[in-house]
């Protein structure tokens, strides 16, 4: 029997996510027309044997993560539970925290993906490589090469080439280590538990003679990356198993119009249902693009490549969207050009008025090159990104809004560029 864990956060993380997390949980924020989270679930329902799904975090339980949670366990006929942290406890911590859950039922092994990751999630794959490669308590890391600039900003694996066992483990180095990274996706056994709870028993220790009062807490904040698979590299014990498929982190709202562009190609082969045909009578598609049913789009729009469009959307004649998200309830009114942007909840983009970002792509003649999450300000300027209509906003006709983030203001009758309005 086996288990899947889930780790998504909390509020006070996802920071570069803003404005978008102040309306729902970073995790639930569609990309590619479900919720960022829906794509780990989905891929955890395939593997056989997978009895159990556990969120741990350390959102408050709200009315949309219970209606989620309700609506997947209806969905996938499949256990889904969320286990909320007191606090932040780090990617080790949250899970030794909540040991006694994950090991009811004596599962042989469980899977742990970080909820800010895109991925074909290959975890079929990672368990026949764990039977094939390694010991029985052996454990694994799903990995994927980088290019040698930007292996920096991840952890960074020196492996065995003939045996895929991790030498060395450094995360982001300040020089380079290895072209090989880390992905956020383990396969564990109940034994890794021994090992989180050895640091947990020094931290404790350490924390006793520093600190008494505020021992506890500090002692359960543990990392994996640091902490764990730093001193069981070279041990025998952890082996990194290498994706040749897509895989991004979702760290930025740039990074999640191109989280959407993955999932969409995916479709193809996973979910061809949820790509809109061009047909009669309907809008004209060009590449991939998902439409929710209860969206009211002209015949005369343009759509893609790369575009979801959420429920209830408003779509007017002649309307052309490209590279973005229009979520819930907003209105594209007639003429309006929409270009890599998030059009946020209830919005309206007036009459022939221009939205339009930058791309935040990586770079195309690098094949392994991954996505730069940019911070919003370099230099104390706004970086330049895809441009990001917050909840209810309204851009009045004929406005040019270019690489800027727009919350609900009362005169945007001129065009902007480069700027947070509020």
């Amino acid at each position: 029997m086996l288990k899947a864990v889930i780790l998504i956060g909390g509020p006070q993380k996802g920071t570069r996510f803003r404005p978008l997390s102040f309306e729902v949980p970073k995790p639930l924020f569609p990309v590619a027309g479900v919720p960022m989270l829906q794509h780990h679930i989905e891929a955890c329902v395939k593997v056989p044997s997978l009895k159990e799904i556990l969120l741990i975090g350390f959102y408050q339980p709200n009315e949309e993560l219970n209606r989620f949670l309700f609506n997947a366990q209806q969905e996938f006929k499949m256990s889904i539970r969320y286990l909320q942290e007191f606090a932040a406890l780090g990617t080790g911590g949250g899970i030794y925290h909540f040991r006694d859950q994950i090991l009811s039922g004596s599962p042989e092994a469980f899977f742990f993906l970080n909820a800010d990751v895109c991925s074909a999630f290959p975890l079929t794959e990672m368990l026949n490589f764990q039977k094939e490669h390694g010991e029985p308590n052996s454990f694994v890391i799903l990995g994927t090469t980088a290019n040698r600039k930007q292996s920096l900003n991840y952890g960074c694996i020196v492996e065995n080439e003939e045996t895929n066992e991790v030498l060395h483990y450094v995360e982001k180095p300040s020089t380079f280590v290895s072209d090989i990274i880390n992905c956020g996706i383990y396969l564990f056994n109940p034994e890794i538990f021994q090992h989180i709870g050895a640091v947990f028993q020094k931290n404790q220790q350490d924390m006793f003679l520093e600190e008494p009062t505020n021992g506890w807490h500090r002692a359960e904040a543990i990392r994996l990356e640091q902490d764990i698979f730093t001193a069981l590299a070279g041990q025998g014990k952890l082996y990194v198993y290498k994706t040749l498929s897509f895989w991004s982190q979702i760290k930025s709202a740039g990074s999640a119009i191109y989280a959407s562009r993955l999932y969409l190609n995916q479709y193809h082969t996973t979910h061809p249902e949820r790509l809109a045909p061009n047909k009669e009578g309907g809008p004209k598609i060009t590449g991939n693009v998902y439409i929710h049913p209860t969206a009211n789009i002209d015949p005369t729009a343009v759509l893609g490549p790369n575009v979801s469009i959420g429920t209830g959307v408003t779509i007017g004649a002649g309307v052309r969207v490209r590279e973005s998200i229009i979520l819930h309830g907003a209105n594209l009114q007639d003429q309006c050009c929409v270009l890599n942007s998030i059009v946020g909840w209830d919005s309206t983009i007036g009459k022939w008025a221009r939205v339009e970002g930058t791309p935040s792509d990586p770079n195309p003649n690098d094949p392994f090159a991954k996505i730069d999450s940019e911070t919003l300000f370099r230099d104390g300027k706004l970086t330049p990104s895809i441009t990001i209509l917050g909840c209810n906003v309204t851009i009045p006709s004929e406005v040019i809004i270019l690489n800027s983030i727009v919350l609900p203001h009362k005169d945007l009758n001129r065009g902007f560029k480069n700027q947070i309005i509020l």
